[in-house]
């Protein structure tokens, strides 16, 4: 990969992350680390891990010991390795695979936590993307919701947590999937882009073998009199400068 198409972004406290044109990441990234409630005790991996911005930030903010991110794209790997070897971190691993053949990459069964940004598109639904990288970011290209469920299941141990952000208009067919895998819907939060407006994101959390039970967190808010909301000036924290 061209050097001249890599980009540094701060991540504050001396964190950054390379990111490229075609894999960057967004505020629905952000959101999805604060909201997993990862702790220094979980066996953590990232689905889907794009240039491995979530790992990086719960490694940065020192929630996760260790972090496996896992991705389908070359590139992208590539990105996550570049900032592991620059920042000199050990305890992050990327893996270059398909969520569909983990077999003898990583276990299954053992871990408590797994985040995943997925494609929010269905293969198929609306305009897709020319240029192949984009409409696999975009669309389930490679894989679908329902392999991302499935797949999620059997790395977790029982009690372990996926947590997942999606767009609304999914959230039925996400939730029906979920329990169809032993994975009980648990903790779910809209996020808007201000208040009076539908939510633009869901944030979901499910959990693995557990009683049925969910509870719904107050909305969470962008912007707030034509400025960003204090709850988003404190997820961004560290790196606020840079970003709002």
């Amino acid at each position: 990969m061209e050097q001249n198409k890599l980009k540094k972004e701060p991540l504050g406290r001396n964190y950054f992350i390379n990111v490229s044109e075609n894999h960057k990441f967004g505020t629905d990234a952000v959101l999805l680390a604060d909201f997993c409630g990862a702790t220094a005790r979980d066996k953590y991996i990232d689905l889907g891990t794009g240039c491995g911005i979530i790992p990086f930030l719960l490694l940065r903010d020192g929630k996760t010991k260790t972090s496996i991110g896992i991705d389908i794209s070359k590139e992208a790997v590539y990105l996550a390795n570049l900032t592991k070897q620059e920042l000199k971190l050990d305890n992050f691993t990327a893996i270059n695979a398909d969520l569909n053949d983990l077999k003898g990459k990583v276990e299954f069964g053992c871990h408590t936590l797994i985040t995943c940004n997925p494609p929010y598109k269905a293969n198929g639904a609306g305009l897709q993307n020319p240029e192949e990288k984009h409409r696999v970011a975009r669309h389930e290209v490679m894989c679908t919701l329902e392999d991302i469920v499935k797949v999620s299941s059997r790395l977790l141990q029982t009690s372990g947590r996926l947590c997942m952000c999606h767009r609304p208009e999914r959230l039925a067919e996400l939730m029906h999937l979920m329990r169809e895998n032993k994975l009980e819907p648990k903790r779910l939060r809209t996020v808007h882009q201000r208040a009076g407006e539908e939510p633009w994101l869901i944030l979901i959390e499910a959990k693995k073998c557990a009683n049925t039970g969910l509870r719904i967190a107050p909305p969470l808010y962008v912007e707030e009199n034509g400025d960003w909301s204090s709850e988003m000036k404190q997820i961004y924290g560290s790196y606020k400068e840079a970003y709002l």
